[in-house]
């Protein structure tokens, strides 16, 4: 698992939407923000978020829950943190957690969907007493930005957005409220899972091109980088004496060379199919869409033979069955023993 992605994925989550352009304190929708994963006291308004996503597993699996939020104290904003370990051989477990003023609950709960098929339900809930009051008043009892880091072990999560076809009725069955879980982490893993407030793809990354957060909702980095240049003197004075965070985004982005800022322009990416070599074990993973044959090859281990690439520049990999008993006509192309998939749909076990 690439933890190092994981993390830097959650923490650009985590404060998104916290500081918006032009990240002055007095600007109008810098003094009503939280616009994701707010959950206020029930006396207030929404208090409870709820997640569900599948995975193979048993009674021997084991979940890892690491919730996270912000929360106002004062006139800071501080990073909290709740855990919880649970074993799939009970039934269901709920815990408490307080920071301050604010406190939480967590339950999660596993059914079995199918043989061999969990359905996991992670519900967190705002337990805050409150008096009343306006906005800014929920807020400081609020869990703020909420999400959470799911991680297995023996077993293996299911992607919600390209389930396999045997599992698409079970995963059109989970009911996600005001979160949605996706795989995270190295793409030849799937034992972790990231559920936010807001829609993310399977494997979730941040471009190698950006220099940091810039918070703002559905950000680009090089119009932001742009603008925030081409903000007056008396509007750069005012972010410097608010948030430290903004402070710290207009001294990153004024320091950046015009080669740093050429570089977010626009990038071309390199297929991912160069982890894949001859010989490597690989798990195969078709997808929903396609046939027949290639869907009752789920989940088979495999033995790749080659990489190609065909006359419109797309990448196959071509692989044979580990328990093939004719695999060596694979080796040498022989038609019915050799198969070819994209990369997206092998993971590497090796």
């Amino acid at each position: 698992m690439n933890a190092d992605n994981v993390e830097e994925v959650a923490r650009a989550v985590m404060y998104e939407g916290y500081l918006l352009y032009p990240y002055t304190a007095t600007a109008l929708k810098n003094q009503h923000r939280w616009t994701f994963g707010v959950l206020y006291p029930p006396e207030y308004d929404t208090p409870e978020m709820q997640t569900e996503c599948l995975a193979y597993g048993n009674t021997e699996t084991q979940l890892t829950v690491s919730i996270r939020y912000l929360q106002l104290d004062g006139e800071q904003t501080r990073e909290r943190e709740a855990g919880m370990e649970f074993s799939v051989a009970c039934s269901s477990m709920i815990r408490r957690f307080a920071h301050a003023e604010v406190e939480g609950e967590a339950e999660i709960r596993v059914q079995e969907a199918a043989e061999g098929l969990l359905r996991f339900r992670i519900q967190v809930r705002n337990r805050s007493s409150f008096a009343g009051g306006g906005r800014d008043a929920a807020l400081a009892r609020s869990l703020i930005s909420v999400h959470m880091i799911l991680r297995l072990e023996k077993g293996e999560f299911l992607s919600l957005i390209d389930p396999p076809e045997s599992c698409r009725e079970a995963a059109l069955a989970c009911r996600n409220i005001g979160a949605w879980p996706v795989l995270i982490g190295s793409v030849t893993q799937r034992n972790t899972m990231l559920s936010a407030p807001i829609i993310l793809y399977d494997y979730p990354e941040i471009a190698p091109e950006s220099h940091g957060n810039l918070f703002d909702g559905t950000e680009i980095d090089e119009l932001l980088s742009l603008r925030i240049l081409a903000l007056s003197d008396a509007e750069k004075d005012s972010i410097r004496g608010g948030d430290p965070k903004g402070r710290d985004i207009l001294d990153r982005i004024e320091s950046l060379s015009q080669a740093r800022l050429a570089q977010l322009h626009g990038a071309l990416r390199a297929r991912k199919a160069a982890q894949f070599r001859a010989g490597m074990r690989v798990r195969l993973r078709p997808k929903r869409s396609a046939d027949i044959l290639d869907l009752a090859l789920d989940r088979k281990t495999a033995l790749v033979e080659s990489v190609e690439e065909d006359l419109e520049g797309r990448i196959h990999v071509a692989v044979v069955l580990e328990d093939d008993p004719g695999r060596d006509l694979g080796m040498i192309h022989q038609p019915g023993h050799r198969f070819f998939f994209s990369p997206e749909e092998v993971e590497a076990l090796e």
